[in-house]
């Protein structure tokens, strides 16, 4: 409790993320908080006066309790200040994809109501600008650092003398933030979060994964998406964050080796790229003791290999937007690089949530049959922003709906098969395109694979793989039919099998199967038939 809430405050008033924020800086002041790679590392208590600094600067433009604003940035240490300032100030934040488009990025900013953008002026300002005209509404455009455009917060900041945090006064249920969807359906939808979710997601991110005693994490994935959501419990393990501007393997693999980091967060396609680069055996990652991994499927050929290679350090955690990052959780001891078919689980439930099977009359699927993944909890998210019709949709029957089918084994890990929408249906057969990718990818050659339906005049749909050769490997479309086929009959096998150099990604990392049916479903709305 903050001495400022002490007269006001419920007798029972819980903890939420500015509270635990402000603890964690103020149990360990002297230890390092943050490396600025190439300058020096800042302490707990260095960054709680910038915090406060930041705060301040944010509230003298008004920016306040639940006022909202946007944060359009690549990773740098301003953007954990001004992230810890919002919680401070209880203004409800939303990031803006560094990779998104101008038309997205303006949807979003008019959707949520900002009234501030704060920007990269080293990436950032020409599209700044360009927003300026589209979203009149916008009040103030505050730059992290020096820029001939809006106004300058660092400097601003630094006008102001720190003072002691003090958290603010909220309730549970409270809008704490809005994040976007990928827009995989249309326009993105606006994800509402209360204060009460994020503590949950902190409190089972502090009790139920596995940590390195001395946590020393490299942040390299976005900090508007999942990179975000380590700041405050490695903070609150006395740990120390330093942050890359984005993920370029050769500088991972150094930093690592400079500054020895305990532990890191990759999606799978960070990994493979790891895992084939040409100088990874050069490199001494073995400080390295935990790897969170998430946000798309991954190989189970390659994970084994990933282990085999850099040791038992791998961790996954699997959540979505509406329910972030920890449904279920696959532990470093399940992860048996032996085991095949424990690699392509997504793990088992947190215990501070109620997890269901469910079919589409909303029972309980009968044991080892596919349902989908539905979730009752605090950590579930407040609804739709503006979109009354897609909550209820996704709230449907008291649980909400992930939009993942898995099936459960006799331990209670799940097995994700697939999102309800990739599937396939091919002569009234249902296809989980997951199923096909996980034997595609026990294929040596095989660097990475995307498994889609595509137009078929006789079957409706036909099961088509694309696939990324290993480097220096060969492999030709009959053996990896003939693989599937043999694995998992006639009917999953693909019909057809296309090699290309990458598989196109989303702007969060992960393979984007709308780009890839595009180029044989057209431009129309419909994809499947």
């Amino acid at each position: 409790m903050t001495e400022a809430s002490w007269e006001t405050a419920d007798l029972n008033r819980p903890i939420y993320a500015a509270d635990l924020i402000i603890s964690a800086l103020s149990r360990t002041p002297d230890n390092p908080a943050v490396n600025i790679i190439g300058q020096r590392e800042m302490t707990a208590s260095e960054m709680s006066e910038m915090v406060s600094r930041y705060s301040q600067a944010l509230a003298s433009k008004g920016l306040t309790q639940g006022k909202q604003l946007s944060v359009l940035a690549l990773n740098r240490p301003e953007v954990l200040f001004n992230m810890a300032a919002n919680q401070v100030n209880a203004t409800r934040s939303t990031p803006l994809h560094p990779m998104g488009s101008a038309d997205d990025q303006a949807y979003v900013l008019g959707d949520c109501g900002a009234e501030a953008l704060v920007f990269d002026p080293d990436n950032f300002t020409d599209r700044a600008r360009e927003l300026a005209e589209r979203v009149p509404t916008i009040k103030h455009f505050l730059s992290l650092g020096p820029c001939d455009f809006g106004e300058d917060l660092n400097a601003l900041a630094m006008t102001f003398e720190p003072k002691p945090l003090v958290a603010p006064l909220v309730n549970g249920e409270d809008l704490a933030g809005i994040s976007y969807s990928g827009g995989t359906t249309g326009k993105p939808k606006g994800i509402m979060s209360s204060y009460r979710g994020g503590a949950t997601m902190t409190q089972i991110q502090m009790s139920d994964w596995q940590w390195p005693d001395e946590v020393r994490f490299l942040i390299c994935t976005p900090l508007s998406h999942a990179g975000a959501a380590f700041f405050t419990p490695t903070l609150l393990k006395g740990g120390s964050l330093t942050v890359l501007p984005g993920f370029d393997p050769e500088k991972f693999m150094q930093t690592v080796q400079d500054h020895r980091i305990t532990a890191t967060m990759l999606v799978p396609t960070m990994i493979y790229v790891l895992l084939d680069h040409p100088k990874f055996d050069q490199y001494d990652l073995s400080s390295l003791e935990t790897i969170f991994y998430g946000a798309s499927a991954i190989s189970p050929t390659r994970l084994a290999e990933g282990i085999r290679r850099m040791g038992p350090i791998f961790f996954q955690f699997y959540g979505q937007a509406e329910c972030p990052m920890t449904i279920t959780v696959l532990r470093k001891e399940d992860h048996d690089p032996d085991n095949l078919e424990r690699l392509a689980s997504c793990g088992r439930p947190v215990p501070w949530l109620h997890v269901a099977l469910l079919d589409d009359d909303g029972n309980v699927v009968p044991h080892g049959e596919p349902g989908e993944i539905c979730v009752r909890g605090p950590l579930n998210m407040k609804g739709y922003l503006g979109k009354p019709e897609q909550t209820a949709e996704a709230f449907e029957h008291g649980w909400l709906h992930t939009g993942d089918v898995a099936r459960a084994d006799d331990e209670g890990f799940l097995y994700i098969v697939d999102r309800k929408k990739d599937m396939i249906i091919t002569g009234g057969f249902n296809v989980y395109p997951r199923e096909v990718e996980d034997v595609i990818s026990t294929h040596p050659a095989v660097s990475a694979v995307a498994v889609i339906g595509v137009p078929d005049e006789r079957w409706g749909e036909s099961v088509k793989a694309v696939v990324v050769r290993r480097p220096g490997e060969s492999v030709e479309a009959e053996e990896l039919i003939s693989l599937v086929k043999d694995a998992k009959g006639s009917v999953q096998a693909p019909k057809s099998v296309d090699f290309i150099d990458a598989i196109p990604l989303s702007a969060l990392g992960k393979p984007d199967k709308k780009a890839l049916r595009a180029q044989y479903w057209g431009d129309g709305s419909r994809q499947v038939n």
